[in-house]
């Protein structure tokens, strides 16, 4: 991450902050906070490593008053008529209610879909174990792709 971020020639401390941000299905620290910030620590010294680099774990269970509150909230509404920020209202509506959004979703699910068989059918392939057809056959994959996989 750090070497798109920094040119030739630059120092290392001009690198900007970076922040990544896991939203986490539960509250994993079980303390009801929104978030939990995650520092690296110098171990040999006890010292804060202070490389700009940061993590944060939101709580997704967490239904606060507040902007993180409200936006856990509309990530777990199923109709954009109960969420709170109206722009990701809007989206949720295109994609839930108008035939293109819907159209659009669709055309990633399956995507989606046909990725994760592809990738459970390179793992039996490399298995070793099956032969084509059987594969296909478990990942609902056409022959002449699964040897394509292989190929690749």
């Amino acid at each position: 991450m750090d070497i798109e971020n920094l040119h030739s020639g630059q120092e290392f401390k001009e690198l900007p902050d970076t922040y990544i941000i896991f939203i986490i299905e539960k509250d994993f620290y079980g303390r009801g906070q929104a978030v939990y910030p995650i520092e690296r620590i110098n171990l040999a010294t006890g010292k804060l490593f202070e490389d700009g680099e940061h993590i944060l774990y939101v709580n997704g269970e967490y239904r606060g008053e507040s902007d993180i509150g409200k936006l856990m909230h509309d990530f777990n509404c199923t109709r954009a008529d109960d969420m709170n920020f109206e722009l990701m209202a809007e989206r949720t509506r295109y994609l839930k209610e108008n035939p293109k959004g819907v159209q659009e979703m669709c055309k990633v699910m399956e995507d989606m879909r046909k990725e994760s068989l592809q990738e459970v059918a390179k793992r039996m392939l490399t298995d070793g174990i099956l032969t084509f057809e059987k594969i296909a056959e478990y990942a609902g994959l056409p022959f002449e792709e699964v040897k394509k996989l292989k190929a690749e």
